[in-house]
């Protein structure tokens, strides 16, 4: 099943103005016709309301108001024009402050929303956005709201850890937690969905295991793992669970996946032959299944973290090949991982010739080995000088697309690859095209980039390139589909707390926090220069209001 939001040369075909994805001069024009709708009767009001002023100068008195409030200033000493701007500066310092923090927080300034949230509507300013009219712009806005929903869903990470094993251990190294609550939820409910079905109520110990499952403390969801082993030696979904969260080395992970191969085996055969054509029998079938391909992916994934990487290459494409309808647990990219340690580049283009094609979802794994097999032909010799000299090769050329459409569809990864970034353990889940999806790359493919002299060189050199390609990446792509808006908030869900996240396209400062920075630093200035020359700016003082009021009366 294709991911709409992976799609290829999609937004080619969809104009930026289309009522579907409206552009920035789209929304430029409806801004300019709202504002050429405000009333004239407003601008006319305020003229009048200024004639009034004028008019009434006189009955008011205004001049000997001005001139009282004149003398009132003359009287005031020094001291009080130094806690005037010491106090103007304290204010606008803390706005200043306050503002940065919202923005860094929530992505938008206070005063502005504040603004637009409730001053608007009481001066009357509602922007009017014009009313969607015809079936086709309907259907265009709808279709951008199931794009939306696409790219922000959350997948599995092909390459997760091991909790017990590699978690765990990182967390009694630095204190740190590696996996967010959020993170961890996801995955009770993945486990759910892959190892329970409605007829386990009919065996005790996958009664137990159901509520293992759903428990929260770790320590519940082991205990309950061994009672289920004591109600039934053949539990392969407990073994399942100690090897993740029980164990804490591969080795003693690879030992529980073998007896849960073992028992998953038995249980997938009895299902098979006794498969009557009844929902429930299905339901269990299909959790069998479920239980068997993980249990596989996960024992070569043992192997490779062991060094056994000819066998764990084995098994990922004897798995391929007995389950090919389960292409979309992504095996294809734990394939390409071991294919790339064993340096079988060959190997490597014959998977991408297969996954890395128009009608399926792409990922950073298929797009960044796709350039680094393209950057390995012409890396080693390559020079930013000589080709600035004699202009790029076709291969170079070739190289250059490759890096380009990589990092358009994840612009994060060459910060991780180039250790521009610190990297972290990576997250159980992933957002394709998100930093979390740039971590759990650059964590397992750095030392393929590294493998490769002069690869990491040419990504440098041409990898920012690609944003002058895209100048407006949130309204319109070059190969892919508009970057999705979603990737910062789900990211951060995703990723721990202690990881910079990485945002893309780097958000521009809003107007107040220019206004309240400036203004702080006028204040301080002044704060300054009175606490220094006290009595210029006294006379300073006077005689801005001196000139200021025979021109106001």
């Amino acid at each position: 099943m294709a991911d709409s939001g992976s799609g290829e040369a999609a937004p080619a075909a969809q104009p930026q103005g289309s009522p579907g994805a409206p552009g920035r001069w789209e929304r430029l024009r409806r801004r300019g016709a709202g504002l050429a709708a405000v009333p004239w009767a407003r601008a006319l009001g305020l003229l009048a309301a200024l004639g009034l002023l004028y008019w009434l100068r006189v009955p008011l008195r205004l001049r000997d108001n001005l001139a009282a409030v004149t003398v009132f200033l003359s009287t005031l000493t020094p001291k009080f024009y130094v806690a005037l701007t010491g106090t103007s500066s304290l204010i606008s310092g803390l706005i200043f402050i306050f503002e940065w923090w919202y923005f860094q927080k929530y992505g938008t300034s206070f005063i502005e929303q504040v603004s637009v949230s409730h001053l608007r509507p009481l001066i009357g300013e509602v922007e009017n956005s014009p009313p969607v009219s015809g079936f086709s712009a309907n259907n265009g806005e709808n279709e951008t709201n199931r794009q939306s929903l696409s790219e922000c869903k959350v997948w599995r990470n092909p390459l997760n850890l091991f909790r017990g094993a590699e978690y765990s251990r990182y967390t009694w190294v630095t204190g740190k937690e590696p996996l967010t609550y959020y993170d961890m939820n996801l995955s009770a409910q993945d486990h759910q969905t892959f190892f329970t079905c409605d007829t386990d109520s009919l065996r005790p110990s996958d009664t137990v295991m159901q509520k293992a499952w759903r428990e929260r403390n770790p320590q519940a969801r082991i205990k309950a793992a061994y009672q289920a082993l004591e109600l039934n030696n053949d539990c392969a979904t407990a073994y399942v669970l100690l090897a993740e969260e029980e164990a804490t080395t591969i080795i003693d992970a690879e030992k529980y996946f073998k007896q849960a191969l073992k028992a998953g085996e038995t249980v997938y055969r009895k299902s098979q032959h006794c498969h009557p054509q009844n929902s429930q029998h299905e339901a269990q079938l299909r959790r069998d299944t479920n239980v068997l391909v993980y249990v596989k992916r996960r024992l070569a994934m043992c192997a490779r973290k062991l060094g056994r990487i000819k066998e764990a290459v084995k098994m990922m494409r004897d798995l391929m090949k007995e389950f090919p309808l389960l292409s979309m647990l992504n095996i294809h990219e734990n394939l390409l991982e071991a294919l790339l340690e064993l340096q079988a580049y060959a190997d490597v283009q014959a998977v991408l010739a297969k996954y890395d094609d128009i009608s399926l979802p792409k990922s950073a794994a298929i797009c960044y080995t796709a350039a680094l097999l393209k950057a390995r032909a012409v890396s080693d010799r390559f020079s930013p000088e000589t080709a600035s000299r004699r202009g790029l090769s076709t291969a170079e050329i070739n190289a250059v697309e490759a890096i380009h459409r990589a990092v358009e569809f994840n612009p994060h990864v060459p910060k991780y690859l180039l250790e521009m970034k610190s990297l972290i353990l990576p997250p159980e889940h992933i957002l394709k095209r998100g930093d979390s999806e740039a971590v759990a790359y650059a964590f397992f493919h750095l030392q393929h980039w590294k493998r490769i002299e002069g690869a990491l060189n040419l990504l440098h050199c041409t990898w920012e390139g690609t944003f002058r390609m895209i100048p407006y990446p949130l309204e319109k792509g070059h190969l892919f589909y508009p970057y999705p808006s979603c990737t910062e908030t789900a990211d951060r869900e995703l990723l721990p707390t202690f990881h910079d996240v990485s945002v893309y396209p780097q958000k521009e400062l809003p107007f107040f926090i220019h206004f309240t920075a400036g203004l702080c630093s006028f204040s301080a200035m002044l704060a300054v220069l009175t606490h220094q020359f006290p009595e210029l700016m006294v006379i300073f003082a006077k005689a801005v209001s001196i000139v200021s009021s025979p021109g106001l009366a």
